[in-house]
């Protein structure tokens, strides 16, 4: 039909068309579904291992982005700053972050039309042999078109909306899984950083007692050749100095390996990379906790999970969705004719345009098996973020009390220490005045080594509790830094990862 020689038609169907939208708009608020609200976590009113601990004051020194400064060691610094810049986990967590905003701005483009366009240009020939009924006379002619097309789903009942509100919770999970990766990786290298600064504390332990080993066997030698000491008392004094000696070149085996790991997390090859040795002296500093309530905003891990909760409960009006009718507008138009010379005339538009509904009528229970099973990944994710909060509290739990407790056994290794430096002293003396036997010196020297390595030891994992717990309590990052369009977002700053 030409439009332009029907003008009551056009308007009839443009009237139609326009009674259609104010359908549309009427029904607008029609969002099907249940509206969002974070279920509640039992959240325990302080920390069970809290003992002198005190709650974080706003005055209290600012952990950031960058907790580990709170260490104040400057090699370890420097080297949480590369991960930010080199490490391939991290580089994946971010794409995969990038792939959530770019489903995300997917989804979105279903609030707009859908307009299409083409060309086509073809020739045909009418069979002689149709049925009488149609034009049977075997022409051939030409046929030039350019077509465009326009179609919009109406979001009557939300659909598009809970698609979009979905899509988001997914985005907003994945920037705190990157958060989250982030702050795993940050602690991970604090872990195997203080743990190589351990051992260099244990080796430099072991290279002193090597020299004064190597003493006591010139003195033992001494003994011997002046008819003081036995042959017996020479191989004691050898044995014990080559078995120290051994201990002190196996502490290199794990040490590299904690070389090579720390490598691979700043993104460098294990066999172009060197931590010089630095052995640890100081304790842990004071890493005040927060209030248990505010664990639910500072671990990236349970906004991650709460997230993916808000993105379920819109799955569920997603599904509810598909039990209403779709409403469409749809539009076709351009220009046709068998000449090419006259394809861009005003006689060669064509067009057509109105509403369509589809409504579902019987699918054999597929739509109540879908809603099922958004109700139940709901319920599941509800499940998730409980059981991820428990076990948030459980990891701060677990470090506070492992910091309370190994502070109480460095006091008491200490004072054994002392002890045994002492005895070794005495029985050092005593052989020196012939007094007792080189085993007995032996016994000692042991004794004090074993007690010296097991301070060291909980030196070390007094700082590795320490990074678990600043890890345990998200580090410096807040649920604030989740953005609120991901759509719109970039790539997050490091100190929000």
């Amino acid at each position: 039909m030409n439009w332009s020689s029907s003008p009551g038609a056009f308007h009839r169907i443009s009237r139609h068309t326009h009674l259609a939208l104010c359908l549309a708009v009427m029904l607008a608020g029609c969002t099907v579904g249940p509206k969002y609200k974070r279920p509640a976590a039992e959240v325990p009113a302080e920390y069970k291992e809290a003992g002198d601990w005190k709650t974080a004051q706003p005055n209290d020194q600012n952990l950031g982005g960058s907790w580990w400064e709170i260490f104040q060691d400057p090699q370890l610094n420097n080297l949480e700053e590369q991960i930010n810049v080199s490490n391939q986990n991290l580089k994946a967590a971010e794409a995969v972050y990038t792939q959530s905003r770019a489903l995300l701005r997917y989804d979105r483009a279903a609030f707009y039309p859908s307009i299409s366009g083409g060309a086509s240009a073809t020739r045909n020939r009418i069979s002689s042999n149709r049925p009488p009924s149609l034009i049977n006379d075997g022409r051939t002619y030409n046929d030039y078109q350019i077509p465009l097309e326009l179609s919009y789903e109406l979001d009557v009942w939300g659909r598009v909306r809970k698609t979009v509100e979905a899509q988001r919770g997914q985005a907003q999970a994945s920037a705190a899984d990157l958060a989250t990766v982030n702050l795993s990786l940050h602690a991970q290298l604090a872990m195997f950083y203080f743990q190589a600064r351990s051992l260099d504390a244990e080796e430099q332990l072991l290279n002193s007692t090597v020299e004064q080993d190597e003493q006591a066997l010139e003195l033992t030698e001494s003994r011997f050749k002046g008819g003081i000491a036995s042959e017996v008392e020479v191989q004691q004094a050898s044995t014990q100095l080559e078995t120290t000696r051994a201990q002190a070149i196996d502490v290199d085996v794990a040490r590299a390996q904690f070389e090579h790991a720390i490598a691979t997390l700043i993104g460098k090859p294990a066999s172009s990379f060197t931590l010089p040795p630095l052995p640890l002296t100081s304790p842990p500093p004071a890493i005040p906790p927060q209030l248990p309530s505010e664990l639910l905003e500072r671990r990236p891990d349970i906004a991650a999970a709460e997230r993916r909760m808000a993105s379920a409960n819109a799955q569920i009006g997603v599904a509810k969705a598909a039990y209403y009718p779709t409403f469409s507008l749809n539009a076709v138009g351009g220009f046709e004719s068998g000449v090419i010379t006259t394809l861009l005339s005003g006689p060669s538009i064509f067009w057509s345009a109105g509403p369509s509904a589809v409504a579902p009528i019987f699918d054999a229970g597929r739509r109540r098996a879908g809603l099922d099973q958004a109700v139940a990944a709901y319920d599941e994710t509800v499940a998730n973020y409980r059981q991820t909060v428990l076990s948030g509290f459980q990891q701060v739990e677990d470090n506070l009390a492992a910091l309370r407790i190994l502070e109480k056994e460095a006091d008491t290794q200490q004072r054994a220490v002392v002890a045994s430096q002492k005895s070794l002293d005495l029985s050092l003396t005593r052989y020196r005045g012939g007094i007792t036997s080189y085993l007995e010196v032996t016994t000692a020297q042991s004794a004090a080594l074993v007690n010296e390595v097991t301070a060291v030891n909980i030196l070390g994992r007094r700082l590795t509790s320490a990074v678990l717990l600043m890890q345990a309590l998200g580090g410096g990052w807040d649920r604030s830094a989740l953005p609120e369009h991901p759509e719109c977002c970039g790539r997050l700053s490091s100190n929000s990862k």
